[in-house]
């Protein structure tokens, strides 16, 4: 039996389609990511720019799924379409015009399906740990071990948001750095209380960001979805990322073009995150949102 997942990300609209083999277990048959940058004049207001690679988008992944054979799709809409104010104009055309019914969902059901795509990705024990997944409106955290979740909060700090409120100068500059450290202080204030309760051991990054570190710094591959980055190296990789020009990061060959302009900002999450932690051990899961829908919701 085929399904679908369309995850419709601020920064990044994802299509997976897959076969169900079993219980919990998928057969990938198809997977996309479009660019469309939801974000780029504000998730208040989507500009009209970004509307129409997002209509483009949704139009491309609405022919995949009838090449596929796959009428059984969940559409799932996070930060950028749940604040702005044209997101339900948005909603409504698509189904109007594809057949794909776009649900919102708010920042816990987002960290709880997330929780489930990483949970069956990465090796969970009893020691606690802390999974992050940046997106491009909101960032998710979430405390758990393999057997249950203690917290979970989503917060207004994704990449586009943190970019168009604080980086405005190539290279970033030292001040806009601090001020974007000052706001992470003011506004995560909730997490570090729950890691002094909880003190989770294992930082792991699911998806986005965290894929592009993985691919730039030497790393253990556990599976074809799983990570441990040798963290020794990512003071270097930290560094190059906060002193390069846009034109410099988009040089790299490790750093696609769809990452380039938002990595500053998540760099600077990520730096200020394990600063307050004390975490030094980061697992980096291929799976996240979409790959929880089927896990949660799919799977029999």
């Amino acid at each position: 039996m085929k399904k679908a997942v369309i995850d419709l990300g601020t920064n990044t609209f994802h299509l997976l389609i897959v076969e169900l083999t079993g219980a919990k277990q998928f057969k990938e048959i198809y997977r996309e990511r479009i660019y469309v940058k939801l974000a780029e004049g504000g998730i208040e207001t989507i500009i009209p720019t970004a509307i129409e690679r997002a209509e483009n988008a949704m139009f491309y992944f609405s022919k995949k799924l009838k090449e596929y054979d796959c009428p059984t799709v969940k559409a799932i809409g996070t930060a950028a379409l749940r604040t702005a104010s044209n997101g339900v104009d948005f909603i409504e055309k698509i189904k109007r015009e594809t057949g794909i019914q776009i649900e919102l969902i708010d920042g816990m059901e987002e960290a709880n399906l997330i929780y489930h795509g990483v949970r069956n990705c990465v090796a969970f024990d009893a020691e606690n740990q802390l999974i992050i997944d940046i997106g491009g409106g909101s960032t998710e955290f979430i405390i758990c071990n393999d057997e249950v979740v203690h917290w979970a909060q989503s917060f207004p700090i994704g990449v586009g948001v943190l970019h168009k409120k604080f980086h405005h100068t190539e290279p970033i500059s030292e001040s806009e750095i601090a001020a974007t450290q000052k706001h992470l202080e003011e506004t995560l204030e909730p997490l570090f209380s729950k890691i002094k309760k909880h003190q989770p051991t294992v930082l792991t990054g699911s998806a986005g960001a965290f894929e592009t570190i993985s691919q730039m710094m030497p790393h253990v591959k556990m599976t074809d979805h799983f990570n441990i980055l040798k963290m020794e190296h990512f003071p270097a990789i930290r560094d190059f990322v906060l002193n390069a020009s846009l034109e410099e990061r988009l040089a790299h060959p490790n750093i696609s073009e769809m990452r380039a302009e938002m990595m500053v900002v998540a760099l600077i999450l990520i730096q200020f995150v394990l600063e307050k932690t004390g975490i030094e051990q980061v697992f980096v899961s291929n799976y996240a949102l979409k790959e929880g829908v089927f896990f949660n919701q799919f799977s029999t």
